[in-house]
């Protein structure tokens, strides 16, 4: 073993320090993890930024959690939509005796979409993926927005 690591190695060794230290506690106080920051030579001040920045990439991840929910659930319905509406044309086709007819150029043809829209919606990676997250971000926030002003208009309204 050397005496040189590199940064990434460091963290994991550390990872793993920390993970065996509390193996026996689920979680560590605020005043424990000032302690290991005291220990590692880390300033109160470079813990408080190091947290900051850490919230904001937990509130990132999660967002982009809610995000692929939704455009999972949409896929969702759509897949539904797909199979009911394709099954009736084949069962109409198939009561008209005449095999599959019509019902085969809506399947094929709504099916090349449905699978356009399930590549974007499982594989969909980079700077496509951030565009589309962001522009989901701020409908949401506008949608939060009018319903709170929608919240405090109508309850005085209704008094």
């Amino acid at each position: 073993m050397g005496n040189q690591y590199s940064q990434d190695d460091v963290q994991q060794i550390l990872r793993l320090a920390i993970a065996r230290q509390t193996h026996e506690q689920d979680d560590l106080s605020r005043s424990q993890l000032l302690e290991i920051a005291d220990e590692m030579g880390f300033s109160a001040q470079e813990l408080d930024e190091a947290e900051r920045a850490w919230l904001l990439r937990k509130d990132q991840m999660g967002l982009e959690e809610q995000f692929d929910l939704y455009r999972q659930q949409r896929f969702k319905q759509s897949s539904t939509k797909y199979l009911i509406v394709n099954g009736f044309l084949v069962a109409l086709d198939l009561m008209a005796g005449g095999g599959l007819g019509f019902s085969l150029y809506v399947i094929v043809g709504w099916g090349l979409g449905l699978t356009m829209e399930g590549r974007r919606t499982y594989a969909l990676k980079g700077e496509e993926y951030d565009r589309r997250f962001q522009k989901w971000r701020r409908k949401r926030a506008l949608k939060q927005s009018v319903d709170g002003i929608v919240n405090r208009i109508l309850p005085a309204s209704l008094s």
